[in-house]
């Protein structure tokens, strides 16, 4: 039974993009499964406040609760912060999708030491501090899903001169997941990784691939993301689901 019934989800960066498409189907699945239902979904922002109160009225106008929370995860005081108001809010996070990640193209020697630390810290480091801080509540409850989102050449280790710092941080990132995902496997808490290809507005660099690849839709990562974190995949854990359609397998 697909059943993540009356659960309460954390999304980060979902103002936009795959983590505005996750945060709204995480309560679309319910309604077209009628197996299931998320109580709430929390949208977390950096910047974009507009965009992230209108995806919480969407939430909203489907009958669930949404509100929405702005927090720097690249700081983890911040981060922390977080996690303590939206489970103020709602009461706890059954379900946390690491989606925030900043990326940076430009040649690895043009990159400044604030820039390489930026983008560690907003996709590693974001990611480690929430699901620290989410872990506790998990644990006591015996139930939890965590995915972090990836890119799909995560576990190659090729060659990308233009967004070295941001693959070696997602492949870091991978090695986080696993070695989390082993730690609380016996406590009925999975963690999972989802690894986009090229996608349609998506965050990786086309250039004249753009005319070759076949791009992706948002809703083929939310799909991956839903399957997840539902019971149907609960003996499933330390995995990197790769969505991208055998782009450079």
């Amino acid at each position: 039974m697909n059943q993540i019934n009356q659960k309460v989800a954390l999304v980060t960066g979902s103002s936009r993009g795959i983590g505005r498409d996750i945060a709204l189907r995480l309560v679309e699945a319910d309604m077209e499964t009628e197996t299931g239902s998320v109580a709430a979904v929390a949208v977390h922002y950096h910047n974009s406040k507009k965009e992230a109160e209108d995806v919480a009225e969407g939430i909203r106008r489907k009958g669930k609760k949404s509100s929405t929370f702005a927090a720097d995860l690249m700081k983890r005081s911040e981060a922390n912060g977080l996690i303590k108001e939206v489970e103020g809010k709602f009461g706890s996070i059954d379900i946390l999708i690491n989606n925030y990640g900043p990326i940076i193209v430009k040649p690895w020697e043009k990159v400044t030491t604030s820039e390489w630390e930026n983008i560690f810290r907003g996709n590693l480091w974001s990611a480690l501090n929430c699901m620290k801080a989410v872990l506790p509540g998990m644990k006591k409850r015996k139930w939890g899903r965590i995915i972090n989102i990836g890119y799909s050449r995560v576990e190659q280790l090729v060659a990308f001169s233009t967004i070295t710092p941001y693959a070696m941080a997602k492949t870091s990132l991978l090695i986080l997941t696993r070695s989390v995902a082993a730690s609380v496997s016996p406590l009925g808490i999975t963690v999972n990784m989802v690894s986009p290809g090229l996608m349609e507005g998506g965050i990786l660099p086309l250039g004249k691939q753009k005319e070759k690849e076949k791009l992706g839709k948002f809703q083929d990562v939310s799909e991956s993301v839903l399957f997840l974190v539902s019971e149907k995949a609960h003996f499933i854990t330390g995995t990197n689901l790769i969505v991208a359609e055998g782009w450079k397998v």
